[in-house]
């Protein structure tokens, strides 16, 4: 059994949001880029190499991409053969923002994980000068918690002794615009896609295009929603490996670009970079569909340990 250490991952987790926050991704970059040398409207190619500068600007002076910072979403692979140790430094600094969340000590057995990932997303959240952007309690009080934690988390294990972190910091104004729908199971595939390009076309430009799309198709409620979400953690230019499914993609992205919503909602070729799509087993008598829309501020990173 490989430890790794609590601070190594509370390290880790906090250079990751700050890296994200500040730092587009080369895929990203790289189809903002491409897509304004094959804008035909003038004022959407503008805007397109304007967000190009931003995000240089961003890496530059150590800034926030966006000023919505989003909430941070962890994506853990845990290898089997690894285990977390206990954190040694003082419970007080290990977050815990919400008499609605469990303090890590009572979950087990991921218990040092998930202080180790929240204590990270704290620090990194303080000290990025990144905006703190979650309420303990959804509903009646409302208070923001002050740390941008608890983070949402996706644990699974795996073979192997590595730990790998992905983080996601999502932005309200495209997150709110996501959806889910159980189709019949009879849904023939231009009814799936009639119904993805009308969720992209009501977000609109209040998701700030152009966006990347993610579609999870199959599992059940929860599973196609999740992923939809880990659809979009896979690189612009890596089509699904199934070719009906790329085909799929394809034929999302030209539909979704015939929209012409193009760039901020002002019009245009782009409205969306890319579309990805991840597909799972399904009861026979389900199909559900979901969509999770990332907007042009597409920030995540991933390391392993």
């Amino acid at each position: 059994m490989w430890c790794v250490e609590f601070e190594k991952v509370v390290e880790t987790v906090e250079s990751l949001c700050i890296a994200a926050a500040y730092e587009l991704p080369d895929d990203v970059l790289t189809a903002l880029k491409e897509a304004a040398k094959k804008e035909s409207n003038p004022s959407a190619a503008k805007i397109l190499n304007q967000l190009v500068e931003n995000a240089r600007i961003a890496v530059q002076e150590k800034i926030p991409l966006c000023q919505d910072t989003g909430l941070a979403v962890v994506f853990v692979e845990q290898g089997d053969d690894v285990a977390i140790q206990a954190a040694h430094r003082p419970s007080s600094i290990v977050p815990r923002p919400s008499s609605l969340v469990p303090h890590p000590s009572s979950i087990d057995p991921q218990a040092p994980l998930i202080g180790a990932i929240n204590a990270g997303v704290a620090s990194g959240y303080e000290k990025g000068y990144l905006r703190k952007s979650v309420v303990g309690d959804p509903l009646n009080i409302r208070k923001n918690t002050g740390s941008n934690t608890p983070a949402i988390i996706h644990w699974t294990v795996v073979p192997g002794d590595k730990l790998k972190l992905t983080i996601m910091l999502k932005g309200a104004g495209c997150e709110n615009k996501s959806r889910f729908r159980m189709f019949n199971p009879t849904a023939q595939k231009s009814q799936i896609i009639d119904w993805v390009v009308d969720v992209v076309k009501e977000a609109g430009a209040d998701a700030c295009p152009p966006f990347v799309v993610g579609v999870g198709i199959g599992g059940d409620f929860e599973l196609s929603c999740l992923l939809s979400k880990k659809a979009l953690l896979r690189n612009l230019n890596n089509k699904n490996a199934d070719e009906f499914y790329a085909e799929l993609e394809r034929d999302l992205l030209s539909r979704i670009n015939s929209l012409g919503l193009g760039p901020q909602g002002l019009g245009g070729d782009t409205t969306a970079l890319a579309v990805l799509v991840e597909a799972a087993p399904c009861h026979i008598a389900s199909l559900p569909v979901a969509v999770n829309i990332e907007c042009h501020s597409h920030r995540h990173k991933t390391t392993i340990i």
